[in-house]
């Protein structure tokens, strides 16, 4: 529990003797040349199928009854992936969610890739965790149209998530590893997936994300790397939040964990600052939801969301700045 080992995923897996994860997350190599540490990840195709089962496997067996499985992973070998945990290993599909990460690698002769496929299966479909008010966004009906059917709670976010870009060299939260997941779309899966205290397995730790952003969010984590090099890297990302509450560590009034989370929210739900602080009740909606993700005891009240938001202005949203080319950090970065 709440470790960072560092070895071959398959032999660390086979070692438990129950099943102990309540979620898993796993971004395994593409097999596309990415250049790793201690990975070649350019493979004949068979070899890295014979592989991906045995991780999978492995993963599958590890995972607790009512678990989740989340996998991310390329267009080459998605549908493969799909096969084996529903056919060979008879989990339940959820979701294919397409991951949109708004600007993609420049291409030549053909369009630009500009998203990954996360698989989202559970094992049992009638017994799993689905936290969606954790998730909900403001539903087209209620900042549009003010009709009186929608749900008070908003609507869950689509399949094709756009909220969320690529981790870039530019930015802060960049660590170097080579193929970065933003936190905050690990902490949305987790918020949905998982309940605080559960247990989050990352088979292939890479940089570390999963696990900084289950100890954020008050989990239990483990994850594994080949690489020495990672492993510690990744120790030293844990170690800087180590202690830390929730919200952060900022100034009372706006500690920046509560900035980091207003922005990531209010590039979720697309609605201008001046249409969202006019219209009383959306107001309303995204200061409830705001003050339910903080967990805060002493709730924001909405005249000071709406000054916050106002003051933050135009640095709120991740999505304008990095289609322009500049930096803009994670909604969970520190």
């Amino acid at each position: 529990m709440n470790q960072i080992l560092c070895g071959d995923c398959v032999e660390i897996l086979r070692r438990a003797r129950e099943p102990f994860a309540d979620l898993i997350f796993a971004d395994p190599p593409f097999n596309i040349g990415y250049k790793y540490d201690k990975y070649h990840d350019v493979k004949a195709s068979s070899k890295y199928l014979a592989w991906t089962r045995d991780w999978i496997g492995e993963c599958v067996r590890v995972l607790k009854p009512h678990g989740s499985i989340y996998i991310a992973i390329g267009d080459e070998y998605a549908a493969h992936i799909k096969l084996i945990l529903e056919d060979e290993l008879g989990l339940t599909l959820r979701n294919w969610i397409i991951w949109h990460y708004t600007f993609g690698q420049q291409t030549k002769n053909k369009f630009a890739r500009a998203h990954t496929h996360i698989l989202y299966f559970v094992k049992d479909a009638k017994n799993f965790v689905f936290d969606d008010e954790t998730v909900r966004v403001i539903s087209d009906r209620q900042k549009k149209y003010s009709d009186r059917r929608a749900n008070p709670a908003g609507k869950l976010p689509d399949d094709v998530w756009n909220e969320y870009p690529r981790v870039c060299g530019t930015f802060t939260e960049r660590t170097g590893f080579p193929c970065q997941m933003p936190e905050s779309l690990l902490a949305r899966i987790i918020r949905t997936s998982s309940n605080e205290g559960d247990w989050v397995l990352d088979p292939f730790c890479g940089s570390g994300t999963t696990a900084v952003v289950a100890h954020k969010l008050n989990r239990t984590y483990t994850t594994i790397d080949l690489s020495e090099t990672y492993v510690e890297a990744a120790k030293e990302r844990i170690a800087e939040s180590e202690g830390l509450p929730v919200e952060g560590n900022g100034a009372p009034d706006w500690p920046e964990h509560a900035d980091a989370e207003l922005k990531w929210l209010y590039s979720e739900n697309k609605i201008p600052v001046g249409q969202l602080c006019a219209n009383r009740l959306l107001l309303s909606l995204f200061t409830e939801k705001l003050n339910g993700r903080l967990q805060k005891k002493q709730l924001f009240t909405i005249k000071e969301v709406s000054d916050r938001l106002n003051r933050l202005g135009s640095r709120l949203s991740p999505l304008d700045k990095t289609s322009r080319g500049r930096r803009e950090a994670s909604p969970l970065e520190e």
